[in-house]
């Protein structure tokens, strides 16, 4: 059975309906989500592990209407239900394989009566995850934080929902392909120019052409999961 074709926002909004809510953004990265959801509505705070891993999100954010902390999945720098959504968006499988249990633990520590827990994660299968994985196998750590969602229950936290789905992911060359993978970890360069050759043979081997520009238009599989607390 085929999937449903979407971006990861359009089932965000179907499924967490953001818009006028507190939000964590749980490694929020360069902070595109964050910024995307405040002109939503919605009030978010954006949480990654270093002043340097933040730089990047404050300085694209000059107006201040976000808020970003320093802090960690597994010890959040925030009060006891004090969000209505709390979000990993393709971040869970970062956290460290012993602490997944405990990071859904402290989303579900700051959520409010009524909130939840928003999980999308790539899955490790098809042919983007196959071109990335010359750079870096992520196949333990994506398991392995597809079995913290199974066990939810040892969080505190019960699957409601969860949806299985295929984005688009468009990369108009090798530059940018360089640009997409290290940005998520620099510690990813020195693979990748040690392995280029590989990926511009598997750059044109995988995926299909997207337009006349040589750029590749690739399918990334998604699992997004709506967790509430058990006591709910």
């Amino acid at each position: 059975m085929a999937r449903e074709l979407a971006t990861d926002l359009e089932m965000l909004e179907r499924f967490a309906q953001p818009s006028g809510k507190d939000v964590v953004d749980i490694g929020c990265g360069g902070g595109a989500l964050v910024r995307e959801l405040t002109g939503w509505g919605a009030r978010v705070t954006g949480v990654e592990i270093s002043e340097g891993q933040l730089a990047n999100a404050v300085a694209r954010d000059p107006d201040g209407n976000a808020r970003y902390l320093i802090g960690r999945a597994e010890q959040l720098p925030l009060e006891d239900a004090s969000v209505d959504v709390a979000l990993f968006m393709r971040s869970l499988h970062h956290v460290p394989i012993p602490e997944l249990t405990r990071a859904l633990a402290e989303a579900c520590r700051v959520l409010r009566p009524g909130g939840i827990v928003y999980v999308s994660e790539p899955l490790a299968e098809g042919d983007y995850f196959e071109l990335v994985s010359l750079v870096d196998d992520e196949d333990e750590v994506r398991a392995a934080a597809q079995q913290a969602l199974v066990n939810a229950n040892a969080a505190g936290l019960r699957r409601d929902h969860t949806v299985d789905y295929d984005v688009d992911v468009r990369i108009a060359d090798i530059p940018m392909l360089r640009r997409r993978i290290v940005s998520v970890d620099p510690e990813r360069a020195e693979r990748f120019e040690a392995r280029s050759a590989e990926l511009v043979e598997a750059f044109a081997r995988l995926g299909e052409p997207d337009g006349d520009d040589g750029g590749r238009r690739f399918v990334q599989p998604m699992r997004a999961d709506v967790l509430r607390p058990t006591t709910a």
